[in-house]
């Protein structure tokens, strides 16, 4: 029964992303492990404030990751 946590900064992804993500790495383990363990397979996004989450020593915000994705 898999249990994924999958960690974000708060501010950096819309509601539609995070919620892409939950399906996408849902349908990415049922593909793996079975359909029959479709019901007790479990993908939750937290979320983090931002500047709490650190890197090597340096705190990330929002606008950092966001600055990133923008390339």
């Amino acid at each position: 029964m898999p249990f994924v946590d999958i960690k974000v900064i708060t501010g950096v992804f819309t509601p539609e992303e995070k919620q892409k993500m939950v399906e996408d790495v849902s349908e990415a383990l049922i593909a793996i492990e079975g359909e029959a363990l479709r019901p007790v397979t479990h993908v939750v996004v937290t979320e983090t404030p931002s500047g709490a989450w650190a890197i090597g020593g340096q705190a990330m915000t929002a606008e950092d990751v966001q600055t990133k994705r923008a390339g």
